[in-house]
């Protein structure tokens, strides 16, 4: 059996993230030898945020493990306390963006379904990112393209 602590993570923190977009994340499902459900220890300090606003096609769910993240949501936005879970359904009610607005560190799991094919939409900037583990584009919707379009007969 394959084990990871979640109270002694190894954040990694990508580089080519924006500021306001700096987080930490130690994804450490595949360490535990998981491939159907992803489960990732996020870190942010004060002033930034996991991601933009954004819904999905997988359910996700969040539990609070130190400090006091925000949760912006269809029905406005709500600080959590330790200890909280929520769950994000799949589609549009289940949009959100987690952002520190607090001056200390807060550490939370993010668990998720995972399918072979994703997808990913922005309300807020009106795109959305599709992807199957091999590859993924970043689309502006409303740019739809006939069927055909590109084909050769």
């Amino acid at each position: 059996m394959k084990t990871h602590n979640i109270f002694k993570p190894a954040f990694d923190y990508d580089p080519d993230d924006p500021d306001g977009f700096r987080a930490g994340c130690d994804r450490f499902g595949p360490k535990i030898g998981a491939s159907r459900i992803g489960c990732s220890v996020y870190e942010l300090p004060p002033g930034q945020a996991l991601c933009p606003y954004h819904y999905e096609g997988d359910e996700e769910w969040i539990v609070v493990l130190e400090g006091h993240p925000s949760v912006r949501h269809p029905d406005g936005t709500d600080v959590l306390d330790p200890g909280d879970t929520a769950a994000f359904p799949v589609g549009p009610e289940g949009a959100h963006k987690i952002f520190n607005a607090s001056g200390e560190v807060t550490r939370f799991l993010m668990l998720s379904t995972k399918d072979e094919v994703w997808y990913t939409v922005y309300p807020d900037s009106n795109k959305m990112q599709v992807g199957n583990g091999r590859e993924r584009a970043m689309v502006r919707l409303g740019e739809n393209l006939d069927y055909y379009d590109g084909e050769l007969s």
